[in-house]
């Protein structure tokens, strides 16, 4: 499962994609990838650990990505694998690994550096972990950790329903296991969150000023109702930040029908069957919790953000989408059998085709700044440069070798990079220059004399 993982994304997002504008803001951490770009308040030192075997010494985009895509897999193997045990049906297990793995945007970010794939592996690793009839202490202390490594609000998501799960369910209690599985979380919490607690301390002042500058980045996080949002964001954009006149391709939300679908399924197959399914009822409840604070607190979306809801999700669906099968096969029901294929042919046709898209579209997107930064350098702005500018600024700064003025107003750039907009009044006398063959229209570098 792992390997077709890995060989389904390289055949459909090009190993040679240029890293995007969060991937060279966690890589320029290195040398090879420097200048080094602004690292914010809500960013983490995860992501950079998984560079570090390959980003530390060499700038080749592609191994980066054959790196980063192997530890996708891998993590892909081990998120699941702990459900071999817990599980009635142990196939479900690989069937809930090849849903998951076969969304659209698992796949554009197996090869990626970004932390969501693992946010979601290690949550689902820690829960599986924590519900195995001998607790395995350790992967639920490995698992959270990684979870709250990468991002600590997800952390803190999946540990609060797995605490309450050790408290309130009797066979959790059962045995004398209830401190092992309450320490055991925490100290999860603990190892991912002390990098991040004591960089808050060097960095920010302390932990109540880096959520205080977090929040600010973020747009200021408060009571919203995202759900609207990331429905649009089904089919894309990576980012919709704001998700104003945002619309979604009807056959994009497919997977939004099928999986409420499966998972009630699944649920109600262990019901049927006389088994108990509290294991996958916790697994919908920390899918819950992780989906939560972006649902009703992030004011934007993006569709890696439910990558964890997504991972837990598939284990209950997986379990509904073995039950219909292991009835169209009792009752050799032919026209539930072909529904079912094309259900599922559809789903992987409509996946792999939104992978593909979306990767051809950024493979000429990020092609904008290297075009940009021929420009620049064509009319004089060399390293060492600053750069302002209205979009994409940071991305363009890190591929023509310069920095981010981070004033307001800059005092003073080499040059303004503006798309579809004036240079503000103090830059108006500026020499412009126009980009020719732009995939996005409408870049114009503004040189100072």
């Amino acid at each position: 499962m792992a390997v077709g993982f890995c060989l389904l994304s390289v055949v459909l997002v090009p190993l040679t994609l240029p890293l995007g504008w969060d991937e060279l803001v966690y890589a320029s951490r290195f040398g090879p990838y420097g200048p080094a770009t602004p690292f914010s308040a809500p960013r983490t030192r995860g992501v950079p650990l998984l560079l570090a075997p390959i980003a530390s010494w060499s700038d080749s985009t592609v191994l980066l990505r054959v790196w980063l895509l192997l530890l996708a897999g891998g993590a892909l193997w081990l998120g699941f694998r702990p459900w071999l045990r817990i599980v009635h049906r142990p196939a479900a297990v690989w069937v809930a690994a090849g849903l998951y793995g076969s969304l659209w945007i698992t796949l554009f970010y197996a090869g990626a550096a970004m932390p969501n794939h693992y946010t979601a592996m290690g949550a689902t690793a820690a829960v599986g972990c924590f519900l195995a009839p001998r607790p395995r202490y350790a992967g639920v202390v490995a698992g959270l950790a990684v979870v709250t490594l990468m991002r600590p609000n997800d952390g803190v998501a999946v540990a609060a329903p797995l605490l309450l799960a050790a408290v309130l369910m009797p066979t959790l209690r059962a045995h004398g296991r209830l401190r092992g599985r309450l320490s055991a979380v925490a100290a999860g919490l603990v190892a991912g969150a002390l990098s991040w607690v004591v960089e808050a301390e060097v960095r920010f002042g302390g932990v109540r000023d880096r959520l205080a500058e977090a929040d600010e980045v973020q747009g200021g996080l408060r009571a919203v109702f995202s759900l609207g949002s990331h429905f649009t964001s089904l089919d894309g954009p990576l980012l919709c930040r704001p998700c104003t006149g945002d619309s979604v391709a009807l056959p994009a939300t497919e997977w939004w029908v099928l999986l409420p679908l499966l998972v009630g399924l699944g649920l109600w197959a262990e019901r049927r069957a006389r088994r108990s399914a509290a294991p996958l009822w916790l697994a919908v409840a920390v899918a819950a919790a992780t989906a939560g604070p972006y649902l009703f607190f992030v004011p934007y979306a993006a569709p890696r953000f439910l990558l964890p809801t997504y991972a837990l999700l598939a284990l209950p669906a997986a379990v509904g989408l073995l039950a219909v099968v292991h009835r169209a096969r009792a009752r050799r029901s032919l026209p539930t059998a072909a529904v079912l294929a094309l259900a599922l042919l559809g789903h992987l046709g409509i996946q792999a085709g939104l992978v593909h898209h979306h990767a051809g579209n950024h493979q000429r997107a990020r092609g904008d700044w290297v075009r940009i930064a021929s420009v620049l350098r064509e009319h004089g702005v060399h390293p060492p440069c600053v750069l302002a500018g209205n979009t994409s600024t940071i991305p363009i700064a890190h591929t023509a070798g310069c920095t981010v003025s981070e004033t307001d107003p800059p005092a003073p750039p080499s040059a303004l990079v503006l798309r579809d907009r004036k240079p503000p009044h103090w830059a108006r006398d500026w020499q412009r220059f126009p980009v020719p063959d732009t995939y996005h229209p409408g870049w114009t570098v503004v040189v100072r004399p």
